[in-house]
This record gives C-alpha cells, sequence and structure tokens, in this order.
C-alpha cells in the first residue's frame, strides 16, 4: 500500500496519551521510552510506523509525536530536559483526559483570537493581511526540527555509493574499538555486509557482524530477522547500521528472547558516532552552565 494511503493519527490525537505514557513510565521517561510505549498503547501497525516524514530522520508517527510533545508542553504539563528527559509538571501529574482537551480548545480558542487581532491590525494599518508574518504565541519547536547538521549529514551519507557507505562503517567501526574488520563486497554475504572484533579487553574480545542499510524511512522487524537468518550457526551478536529509524516492534525483534541478541544503530546515532569519533566530522566541544534552582520540582516529588 502506498505510504499516502496509510492513516495516522493527528498530532493533537497524541496529546492525551503523551501524558498517559508518562505516568506509566513514573513520571518521566526518554523520548524512545515514550515513543514505544505510545505506539503500544495506541495499538499502531507496522504499516503506520513505516511510513517516514518526508523531511529529517524520523517516520510521520515519531513526527508528530514531537509535536504533540511540544502542544503538551506548551500546554504546561510537561517539561524536558538538556538530556531529552520528559517529566510531568505538577497539573501534569493530576489532570484528567478531558481536562487535557479542555486545555486544547482553549488554546486553539486563544490562537482564533491572536490571528484575528492580528489581521485586524494589518488591516488598519493598510497592509493586506497576507503580507503580515503573525507572530502568534510561538511554538517550541526545537525537537521537532532535526538540527541542522545532523539533517545535512544524513542527506550526505544517503546519497554515497553502498560500497562507499559499507567502507565508512568498516572505519568507524575500527575507531570505535574493532579490529579485524573486513567488508564482504559485491552482494554481500547472504545480507551480511562485513564482519569484525570487537576487543573489549586484552584478554576478551568476541565476533561481530555487521550490515549497512542506507534508508529514508524505517527499518522493520522483518528486515532484522532477515540479517539474523544467516548469523545463526556462525556468530552470537550482530549489528545493524542505517540512515534511517528503527520502529518498535523492530527493536524488540533485536533483544528477542532465545535469538541472537542484535544491536541497532539509527541514523541519530550513526551521526553522532562519526562526530563522537572524528570520523569526516570536525566538532569543537563548548559548556556554559546557566544553573537555577526549581525548587517547586522537588516539592512536587
Amino acid at each position: 500500500m502506498p505510504y499516502q494511503d496509510v492513516e495516522i493519527p493527528s498530532a493533537f490525537s497524541f496529546a492525551w496519551d503523551t501524558v498517559k505514557v508518562l505516568r506509566d513510565l513514573g513520571g518521566s521517561g526518554s523520548i524512545e521510552e515514550m515513543n514505544e510505549a505510545v505506539v503500544k498503547w495506541r495499538g499502531l501497525t507496522e504499516e503506520q510506523q513505516a511510513v517516514p516524514h518526508p523531511r529529517g530522520n524520523r517516520s510521520e508517527i515519531e513526527y508528530r509525536l514531537a509535536w504533540a510533545r511540544t502542544l503538551v508542553k506548551n500546554l504546561g504539563l510537561i517539561t524536558n530536559s538538556q538530556r531529552g528527559v520528559w517529566a510531568l509538571t505538577s497539573v501534569g501529574q493530576t489532570v484528567t483526559r478531558e481536562g487535557v482537551d479542555e486545555l486544547k480548545r482553549e488554546r486553539s480558542r486563544r490562537r482564533a483570537a491572536a490571528r484575528k487581532k492580528a489581521k485586524r491590525a494589518a488591516q488598519e494599518a493598510g497592509l493586506a493581511a497576507d503580507d503580515v508574518t503573525e507572530v502568534i504565541e510561538p511554538e517550541d519547536d526545537d525537537e521537532v526540527e532535526e538540527t541542522d547538521w545532523k539533517t545535512e549529514l544524513l542527506d550526505v551519507l544517503r546519497e554515497m555509493d553502498p560500497y562507499a557507505f559499507e567502507r565508512l562503517a568498516k572505519r568507524l567501526l575500527r575507531e570505535a574499538g574493532f579490529v579485524n574488520v573486513t567488508v564482504t563486497g559485491g552482494s554481500g554475504d547472504q545480507g551480511i555486509d562485513g564482519t569484525g572484533l570487537y576487543r573489549v579487553s586484552p584478554l576478551l574480545s568476541f565476533p561481530v557482524y555487521f550490515q549497512c542499510k542506507r534508508y529514508s524511512g524505517t527499518v522493520g522487524s522483518g528486515k532484522v530477522r532477515d540479517f539474523r537468518g544467516p548469523m545463526i550457526g556462525r556468530g552470537d551478536k550482530g549489528l545493524l547500521i542505517t540512515t534511517g529509524t528503527f520502529t518498535p516492534d523492530a527493536k524488540a525483534e533485536a533483544t528477542r528472547d532465545g535469538a541472537p541478541p542484535l544491536d541497532l544503530i539509527d541514523g541519530d546515532e550513526l551521526v553522532e558516532l562519526l562526530r563522537e569519533h572524528g570520523v569526516g566530522v570536525t566538532s569543537t566541544p563548548r559548556t556554559v552552565y546557566d544553573v537555577e534552582i526549581d525548587r517547586e520540582f522537588f516539592k512536587s516529588l
């Protein structure tokens, strides 16, 4: 079925889900934990999860969940830290589903009134309403929009020749501590693009098989099973690297009981590793602290 024919819930409809899953997680959680919990709670299919967002390295569901978090944050129900951990505010801890819906309606009324006022002011100034740039309750879209350098680098990676991308993976693994890294070349060895020996210490090491996928969308559980198949009887550890993202079902399949475990590296993690190890990326660290004590936070626990 074409992506455009797959129906996906709106970002607004995920508002209450965002609050609920944070409660289920104990009041705080990472983006990954929240996304997986919402997907499970709403029963979203892998087909829905596979729809890519036109821009950036995420699925359409992940994009809409990001907007839902921004919406709920603007409603004063959740907050987030610099480390990407989201938590319920004191209001978010007690608000009901009906309360969330009322807050959304009030927000819509407020924005509509502000938009009407801006257009009226434009007309009084002799300007066409369409010529006026409105700034009405600006959205905090830092999380929604991909960091510029990450988006740019992912675009570069997706345009690479497949074999060049495999060689890049080989270089990265070496920088990360692997030895005897080899790339199979050609069409691969039954789905395995290369092997390496990960040295934990001078006394301990183990072989790892890896596969590289230059995807713009999501990688589902089927691709994980396809990769694991050729590993059976040959190795106990696998590494699946992609420029896309992995669905929650793919992540669950990677750690399924009774099957060789697989580590998954998505596009966001891949570009961070390239930056960390200085492979094609140069970064200058900068640390700035602006400390403020939130007394209400400690009282609310």
